[in-house]
């Protein structure tokens, strides 16, 4: 059975935290297409890229992940946006659940927390697609 790759994006202020990501995605059934800095790039990017997750930094400069959660969801619903943060305070989680955040990346991450995470949003794009 051919598996489809899941591509990614993955928007962090933070060049190490992207370096790392990219790396634990390296040789997995994912393809890292785009990266961003900050919000406004990562609204940019996935508009023109339409990847199937995001991993999204909470705190980025020009706007923040919420913010750019607010903006891909309301043009892209189907697409996964999983928050990657070193605060898990209540509200932020609430508010980006609310606002359409599939999951949470605790930062500092660890390899299999990642990919689980990233393995339970890939279930759900899959069986959405044919």
């Amino acid at each position: 059975m051919d598996k489809r790759r899941i591509s990614i994006v993955i928007a962090d202020d933070n060049d190490m935290m992207r370096a790392i990501l990219r790396g634990m995605l390296r040789g997995e059934e994912y393809d890292v297409v785009g990266e961003a800095r900050n919000g406004s790039a990562a609204v940019d990017i996935v508009g023109r890229l339409k990847p199937d997750v995001v991993c999204m930094d909470v705190m980025m400069p020009e706007k923040n992940g919420i913010e750019a959660l607010v903006e891909i969801k309301a043009t892209q619903p189907n697409v996964e946006v999983i928050m990657v943060t070193s605060s898990s305070d209540p509200e932020t989680v609430q508010e980006s659940i609310q606002n359409g955040a599939s999951g949470f990346i605790i930062k500092p991450f660890n390899a299999a927390r990642v990919l689980d995470t990233l393995a339970r949003a890939s279930s759900r794009i899959l069986q959405r697609k044919p």
